[in-house]
C-alpha cells in the first residue's frame, strides 16, 4: 500500500496556538506544516510541538519575528510558492499572486491575508488559501485550515476542513 505525503496548511492563528495544535491533532499524522503567517510569538514553541518538518512565513502582522516574507520549495514533483498575501494585495484578487508563481517557476501557490478559504485548480496553477484557524471571515464564521494528500506521482487530494 502505498503512502501518501501529507501536509497541513494553515494561516492566521494570530497567537491562539491552541487552534493550532487542535488542527494538527484533528489532522492526524502529517508531513508538513506550512504556516502562512499571522502566527504570534508562540512560533517557537509550535515549531518544536510536532516532529514533521515546519515552514512558516511572516505575515503582516509578525513585523517582529524573525520569519521569511515568502518561500519557494518543492513538493514533490511540483514547486510552491508560499506568501503571506498582503504584499500581492490578496483582498483585490489573485493577478499578483499568479505573476509571482510565473515568475518563480511555481505551479502551486499557498497564501492567506483574507481569512477567508479559496481552492482554485486549473491545469497550470493551484491556489491555496486555508482560511484563518482563528479568525474566520466567510460566510459561516467557520475555522478552517487545509490537508494535502499527495501520492507518489504528486497527485494531490486537497481537503478544506473545518476545526472541531
Amino acid at each position: 500500500m502505498e503512502k501518501k505525503k501529507r501536509i497541513l496548511v494553515l494561516s492566521d492563528s494570530h497567537g491562539r496556538d491552541e487552534n493550532v495544535e487542535r488542527a494538527m491533532k484533528q489532522a492526524g499524522r502529517f508531513d508538513l506544516l506550512v504556516h502562512l503567517g499571522d502566527v504570534g510569538y508562540g512560533y517557537q514553541r509550535l515549531e518544536a510541538s510536532t516532529p514533521a518538518a515546519v515552514l512558516m512565513i511572516a505575515g503582516n502582522n509578525d513585523y517582529a519575528l524573525d520569519l521569511p516574507a515568502s518561500r519557494v520549495f518543492p513538493l514533490g514533483p511540483h514547486r510552491v510558492l508560499a506568501v503571506h498575501g498582503h504584499r500581492q494585495q490578496v483582498h483585490f484578487g489573485t493577478s499578483a499572486l499568479e505573476r509571482s508563481a510565473i515568475q518563480n517557476n511555481c505551479d502551486i501557490v499557498m497564501f492567506g491575508h483574507t481569512h477567508v478559504p479559496f481552492i482554485r485548480q486549473d491545469e497550470n496553477l493551484t491556489l491555496l488559501n486555508p482560511g484563518s484557524i482563528s479568525l474566520p471571515r466567510q460566510s459561516g464564521h467557520k475555522k478552517t485550515y487545509i490537508l494535502i494528500e499527495m501520492d507518489e506521482e504528486g497527485k494531490m487530494d486537497i481537503q478544506l476542513r473545518e476545526l472541531d
